[in-house]
């Protein structure tokens, strides 16, 4: 069983693209579960065909200690397994704890079965501190991508995450697998990604291109793969799931200095 961890940016497609992923591995014949590391608990949703699944912490709160796996654990496309974590109440607590709770109630219950091939980890934007590190301190997860684009926060919240698995990697033997470009269509995107990449020591594993039917998938709830499963960024998403499955390279990131970051954007006409 593969256990994967997905960041990036907020708002850089991390959920979209990593729901995207599973139902390519889960058409490919792969057993999937996902779990939903993100307080607004939207990691699934596409999955699940629009369907507002109740979180880990909500179920806590209403039924209190005595959870059954059913109540958390919902199916979706693909008979791909789907777990949300959830947050605190509003002003209350933190959230990263939804995570530790939810794994550990995960695990007590059996939901990480033999036949899974895949546990996937969608993880709240760039942040690598506190309870959100969790998949990478505790080696929940041995394997992270970083979804990004051509934009410099994109790189530069990349970088911030690959100090965040420097960080533990020794503690946690996680390692990142590669980046994944969410295309934005920045100027020479491609080839920025490819070279930031290279400079942290690893490999951009998948360039998916930019469409407005991940959008119109989205509004009918569903994923390319379900919703126009025979259009060409349907293919994409085939594309990278195969690119994941098939990856070996797998590295401590050397992460770059911000006035190093910068220069590369230059470098590529993104700057200045």
């Amino acid at each position: 069983m593969r256990q994967v961890a997905i960041y990036g940016k907020g708002g850089i497609g991390k959920s979209t693209t990593t729901q995207n992923l599973t139902v390519g591995l889960g058409e490919m014949g792969k057993k999937v579960m996902i779990v939903g590391c993100d307080p607004k608990a939207d990691s699934t949703r596409l999955v699940l065909g629009g369907l507002a699944q109740r979180s880990v912490l909500d179920t806590l709160r209403e039924e209190g200690e005595e959870v059954e796996l059913d109540s958390i654990l919902k199916r979706g496309v693909f008979d791909i397994k789907c777990v949300e974590s959830g947050g605190p109440e509003p002003g209350v607590g933190c959230a990263g704890r939804g995570i530790i709770t939810s794994i550990n109630m995960l695990e007590q219950l059996g939901a990480y079965t033999n036949d899974l091939d895949y546990v996937f980890y969608d993880v709240l934007g760039d942040v690598v501190c506190g309870g959100f590190a969790m998949p990478i301190r505790e080696g929940k997860a041995q394997e992270i991508y970083i979804v990004a684009s051509g934009e410099l926060m994109a790189l530069y919240a990349a970088n911030n995450i690959s100090k965040g698995i420097q960080k533990y990697a020794n503690t946690g033997g996680t390692r990142l697998g590669g980046i994944i470009c969410n295309s934005r269509k920045v100027d020479n995107e491609r080839e920025l990604l490819e070279n930031f990449a290279k400079e942290i020591g690893s490999q951009l594993i998948y360039f998916v291109p930019r469409d407005n039917l991940v959008q119109r998938a989205e509004i009918n709830k569903k994923t390319v793969i379900d919703f126009a499963p025979e259009e060409p960024q349907a293919d994409s998403y085939r594309g990278l799931a195969r690119a994941i499955d098939g990856n070996e390279m797998f590295v401590v990131p050397k992460p770059m200095t911000q006035d190093r970051l910068e220069q590369l954007m230059m470098e590529h006409g993104i700057l200045g």
